[in-house]
């Protein structure tokens, strides 16, 4: 069953929220003969708009990587609030399982003066006969003037007004906001229920966003994963939820 634990710290760069992301994906690969070349595993790993300083990094080994939609302008991964752009890396000399480590920093997004992020579950892939249901629990910390909170699921397919409050619990930390959020998915051919979605956060800003270092560090325990399979000169892909350690 894979199981998420995924942790955020946001605060304000130049009066922009920033998040940055340090990622840690134990992987256990079930069926190696369906997405492993000769050891190798390509992979296709969606950034939120304005992604920088991106780093993969496979055990001690950081690995190159390229902008996939620039040879696939059209395969974006589409969330519900905008399509993302890819990156495309092969991890080497990978066997039943690895950590891989992915580093990146991005803005929040702004929406009618209101801040949001989406953490892109994308956790239909990975669900099976064999790991039928998936348990995902998000700590958020930001600065405590954060005000009007809300929590949803969202869809990829969906509009703002079809997004779903879900519960979360809330306490402080000094000037710390800290917010907890639990999502549970099953498998849909099997509970017959739709997945729910990606996670979104909202909330507005009491007063200036305050002017401190940002720094994020997801991590993504994902205890069985199942490689999904997309192409890319005509060679499978492992395609990742965030995504994993993250």
């Amino acid at each position: 069953m894979p199981i998420e634990h995924v942790n955020y710290n946001i605060t304000g760069i130049n009066g922009t929220l920033w998040a940055e992301i340090d990622g840690n994906y134990p992987i256990y690969l079930q069926d190696q003969s369906d997405c492993v070349f000769d050891g190798e595993l390509p992979m296709v790993y969606p950034m939120p708009p304005g992604s920088t300083d991106i780093h993969v990094t496979l055990g001690d080994q950081e690995l190159s990587w390229i902008n996939y939609n620039l040879s696939y302008p059209d395969a974006l991964h589409q969330t519900a609030i905008g399509g993302w752009w890819e990156i495309y890396s092969v991890l080497p000399n990978v066997s039943g399982s690895f950590v891989l480590k992915i580093h990146y920093e991005h803005p929040l997004e702004t929406i009618n003066d209101s801040y949001l992020f989406l953490y892109d579950l994308n956790i239909s892939p990975y669900l099976s006969g064999q790991s039928g249901n998936s348990t995902a629990y998000f700590t958020v910390r930001m600065d405590a003037n954060a005000t009007d909170l809300h929590v949803y699921t969202a869809p990829p397919d969906s509009v703002a007004s079809q997004w779903k409050p879900i519960n979360y619990t809330a306490t402080t930390e000094g000037t710390t906001k800290v917010v907890s959020v639990e999502m549970y998915s099953e498998n849909p051919e099997v509970s017959g229920k739709p997945l729910p979605g990606d996670l979104v956060v909202e909330f507005s800003v009491a007063d200036q966003v305050p002017e401190l270092p940002a720094w994020i560090i997801p991590v993504l325990a994902v205890s069985v994963l199942v490689a999904a399979l997309v192409s890319v000169k005509n060679r499978p892909v492992f395609q990742f939820a965030v995504e994993g350690n993250i």
